[in-house]
């Protein structure tokens, strides 16, 4: 089989930079990242100077994402060998045991990281990964709850929160968790429009013309936000059926989900004529 360097023709720096934009880029491309970086560490490691170390732990990750045990214990020995002391090193111990579902012994070396270390946020983060992978929702609100008592500007706490809270059927609360997000960061319309599917989901006409509201925001933010045209379009239509709205406010959302209905076949017209 070709190597990606015959593949692509690119030589080691093309691959170390391609390794490096992903990381930047916070890219979770797992796959490719293992390709590349393992041909990147198993033929050029001599020439990556300080780099390797953290090319190391970006393939671990990805190895664990495809379930390539070999090659995320090979990255974790070197990094154990550089670094013996090390709590990143440890934590990257402990996920690839959640990976081979040994989590009593992850726990363990999470325990040692925040017995040195008690505000250490990424272990204490993996201990909640881990009731999550055991499917144990109520114990991973608990200690979610409890970590946000003391990190409270955590905004990927807050959306792992918000998510179990919609596993549970707790809208209420992921709706206070979306809105505690919304207040930090008012101009994500991701935030935006997934509180409006809440609101939306809670139901009642009070709620359907937040969601409204809500869908309308997310799509002022981005336009081609295609969830929040068709949640518009759902709500407004949903407001406009209900008898218990005024002559006024019923046209109004027959004109708000016309204007969506029309955007949503633009779109799709659009999208078949390209391919």
């Amino acid at each position: 089989m070709a190597s990606v360097s015959e593949m692509y023709d690119v030589g080691w720096e093309e691959m170390r930079d391609k390794l490096r934009k992903w990381r930047e880029d916070t890219c979770r491309n797992s796959e490719q990242i293992v390709d590349v970086g393992e041909e990147l560490i198993s033929e050029h490691a001599s020439k990556l100077g300080d780099d390797i170390w953290i090319i190391y732990e970006q393939v671990m990750i990805a190895a664990l994402d495809c379930s390539r045990d070999d090659l995320a214990l090979t990255c974790l020995q070197e990094l154990r060998k550089q670094f013996p002391d090390s709590h990143r090193v440890k934590r990257l111990t402990g996920m690839r045991l959640e990976a081979l579902e040994r989590y009593d012994e992850a726990n363990k070396h999470y325990d040692a990281i925040l017995q040195d270390d008690p505000t250490n946020t990424a272990a204490r983060k993996r201990k909640i990964s881990i009731l999550k992978a055991q499917g144990k929702s109520t114990e991973a609100i608990r200690e979610l709850n409890e970590y946000l008592e003391q990190f409270v500007g955590d905004q990927e706490a807050w959306h792992e929160l918000s998510e179990l809270y919609i596993n549970e059927h707790d809208y209420g609360k992921a709706a206070f968790c979306l809105e505690e997000l919304m207040m930090t960061n008012p101009h994500n319309h991701l935030y935006c429009e997934q509180y409006a599917e809440v609101k939306y989901t809670q139901g009642g006409l009070e709620n359907l013309e937040l969601s409204r509201k809500y869908f309308a925001q997310a799509l002022r933010l981005n336009n081609r936000n295609m969830r929040a045209l068709f949640g518009l379009y759902m709500s407004a239509s949903h407001i406009a059926a209900s008898p218990k709205v005024s002559a006024k406010v019923k046209k109004d959302n027959i004109k708000y989900a016309a204007w969506a209905a029309t955007q949503i076949n633009r779109a799709y017209k659009t999208h078949f004529t390209q391919i």
